[in-house]
C-alpha cells in the first residue's frame, strides 16, 4: 500500500488513479467529520465531493511537513466553515438513531438504559448542533475524528492552548445545558480534556 506522501507524488505526475486511492482512503473520514458539523447526510456528501475537488485542484500547494490528513481535514474544515457561514444553515437534527449498540455490552442493558441513552443521545446531538461552528469544530475534530490536539491545531491554524481553550469551554458549556455531574450521564470521552 502506497504512502500519502507517494500517492501525492503520483498525482503531481497526472496519475489520476493515485487520487482515486486517495479518495478511497479519506472519503469515509471526511464525510463523517461533514456530517457532524452539518448534520444533515445528503450537504454532507455534497462537500465531501466538493473538498475532494478542491483538494486535487490545489494539491501542488500540499506540503509534505504536517501529514496529508492534516492538511485534507484544514480544507474540509474551511471549506465546511465557509458553507456555513454563507448560507447562514440552521443545523439540522437527525433522527436516525445515531447509538452503535454493536460496540456496546447489550447483555448488561435495560430496555430503559437503552431508551435513556437514544433519548440522552438525541439532547446531546440537538446542543451539538446548536453550538457555535468554532466549537463544534474542535469538538467534531477531537471526539468523532480523534485527532490530537497539535492535529487540531494545524488544521484550524490556531495554538494549541486555543484549542484547549474551545474544548474546556464547550465541555463546561454541555455540562451546563445537559446538567450532568462528573459522575453520569454522557460518555466520559466526551468530558475529558
Amino acid at each position: 500500500m502506497s504512502s500519502d506522501q507517494e500517492l501525492v507524488e503520483l498525482v503531481l505526475q497526472g496519475n489520476q488513479q493515485a487520487y482515486n486511492q486517495i479518495v478511497d482512503r479519506y472519503k469515509g473520514k471526511i464525510y463523517f467529520f461533514l456530517y457532524g458539523m452539518i448534520g444533515r447526510p445528503q450537504d454532507a456528501q455534497d462537500l465531501a465531493q466538493e473538498v475532494f475537488i478542491k483538494a486535487y485542484f490545489h494539491i501542488q500547494s500540499y506540503k509534505p511537513d504536517y501529514s496529508f490528513s492534516s492538511w485534507l481535514y484544514r480544507i474540509a474544515t474551511n471549506h465546511c466553515l465557509d458553507e456555513l457561514r454563507k448560507q447562514k444553515r440552521v443545523p439540522y437534527i437527525s433522527q436516525e438513531n445515531g447509538s452503535h449498540e454493536e460496540n456496546s455490552f447489550v447483555h448488561h442493558r435495560t430496555p430503559e438504559s437503552i431508551y435513556l441513552e437514544k433519548e440522552r443521545n438525541a439532547v446531546l446531538h440537538k446542543y451539538i448542533m446548536e453550538l457555535d461552528e468554532n466549537y463544534r469544530t474542535v469538538l467534531v475534530l477531537r471526539h468523532i475524528e480523534h485527532l490530537s490536539y497539535k492535529e487540531i491545531s494545524h488544521i484550524l491554524g490556531v495554538p494549541v492552548t486555543t484549542v484547549q481553550m474551545r474544548l474546556y469551554r464547550v465541555h463546561k458549556k454541555l455540562r451546563k445545558l445537559l446538567k450532568i455531574t462528573e459522575k453520569g450521564g454522557i460518555d466520559h470521552d466526551l468530558c475529558e480534556i
